[in-house]
């Protein structure tokens, strides 16, 4: 039998869900409950969350609400763009990402107040009950882990909000009717799934978008500006250096008013399943083209092309929740690696939707114009040179064609 848990840190954000956790924690395991809610950006005011854990019971010294905007970029968007990191060929991977840090920050929390669980809403059939909980065991090996969602028995969505009318939690109107669809939200991203999304042949209502105008409403004049980077991380838009944070709001800003960063996708998740999302990630759409742009001229085609083989593990840890592992320490050693060069300036324009690197710049560029001009008289490349370049490559092709053409039909 489980020991009784004294003290449990959750994952908590006001919502109806989160709240109603709180309650059940109380109940089933008589437990004082510790709230933590992390700023990441997305666009809501936190101190509502505050207030509503007081009215639930929650000492003000078990509140945490953290802003961890700067820390967030700095240490995980940025460190995922330097490798070009996208989940099956198309996302950006806003939500995974997101979770290591929350994750990370729950289990300080527990050190400090002396919690000996931690707990969080993510439910039985989606990824971030599998990314929350693989990064707290790696965090904090023996830490307990309550999953409420995997644990309780409310047979349906009315009777968990009959449990939450029951305790007097505060529901929202739209509620009792059910919300169209979900909703999760940072600095980096948006992704609604759910409802009037579940039917993947049915476009997505243009309501559900909201981090990005349509790329139909957006203005005809293109947008077009600079943005410097420095060892692989963009430091400055137009010339005006930005704090990582500050950085990707502006972006976001752009993208939003140029349509810029719609995805309407079918992916495979960790456990098993296909879902359909939408998300909006604009800032990290035009990002991660900017980035492609500065790497064009300063990485190595050795480099470059290893990097994109690698990309595709590098992007299946973060989706699946292994950030704090051995091999994603190790593939991001070696990405990090390669970014000592990745320094200079990219020109980009946005016009109704589309991303285009239209000019770039570095000290550290390995762009030789002399090298590549048809104009004859340059410097040091000798055309006959490539005879025996191509013979080479080819030697082992005109053995085995000997061998085709000698043997019998």
């Amino acid at each position: 039998m489980d020991t009784p848990v004294k003290k449990v840190v959750l994952a908590y954000s006001g919502g109806l869900d989160s709240s109603t956790i709180v309650k059940w924690l109380q109940q089933a395991y008589g437990c004082e409950v510790v709230t933590f809610t992390a700023d990441l950006g997305q666009g809501e005011e936190l101190e509502p969350a505050r207030q509503k854990a007081l009215l639930l019971g929650i000492k003000p010294e078990n509140i945490f609400i953290e802003d961890l905007r700067e820390e967030f970029v700095r240490d995980y968007v940025f460190p995922m763009f330097r490798a070009n990191t996208v989940y099956e060929g198309q996302y950006l991977l806003g939500t995974s990402i997101a979770r290591p840090l929350i994750a990370k920050k729950q289990i300080e929390i527990a050190r400090k107040v002396g919690a000996d669980a931690v707990s969080h809403g993510s439910t039985g059939k989606g990824n971030d009950q599998v990314r929350y909980e693989v990064a707290y065991y790696a965090l904090e090996p023996d830490i307990r882990v309550i999953a409420p969602w995997r644990e309780w028995n409310f047979p349906s969505r009315e009777a968990l909000l009959d449990f939450a009318e029951q305790h007097q939690i505060p529901i929202s109107k739209d509620k009792r009717g059910e919300a169209p669809f979900s909703v999760d939200a940072n600095l980096l991203h948006s992704s609604s799934e759910g409802k009037v999304l579940e039917d993947p042949a049915v476009e997505a209502p243009e309501f559900v978008h909201m981090r990005t105008i349509a790329p139909e409403d957006a203005p005809d004049k293109p947008a077009i500006f600079t943005m410097d980077f420095e060892k692989g991380d963009p430091v400055a838009i137009d010339g005006v250096k930005l704090s990582p944070a500050a950085l990707l709001t502006r972006l976001n800003q752009l993208g939003h008013d140029n349509g810029v960063g719609r995805l309407d996708l079918v992916e495979n998740r960790y456990v098993g399943m296909k879902s359909r999302g939408v998300y909006e990630t604009p800032g990290g759409t035009i990002l991660l083209a900017a980035h492609r742009g500065m790497e064009s001229i300063t990485l190595d085609r050795g480099a470059m092309h290893l990097k994109d083989e690698l990309m595709p593990r590098y992007a299946e840890l973060i989706y699946n929740g292994f950030w704090f592992t051995p091999e994603r320490l190790m593939l991001q050693a070696a990405i990090d690696q390669s970014q000592g060069y990745v320094g200079g300036q990219v020109r980009v324009k946005l016009y109704k939707g589309n991303v285009a690197v239209i000019g770039r710049t570095s000290p550290y560029s390995l762009y030789d114009q002399d090298l590549v001009t048809f104009e004859e008289g340059k410097v040091a490349y000798d055309h006959r040179d490539a005879s025996g370049f191509i013979k080479l490559n080819a030697l082992r092709l005109r053995v085995a064609a000997r061998r085709r053409l000698k043997a019998p039909n």
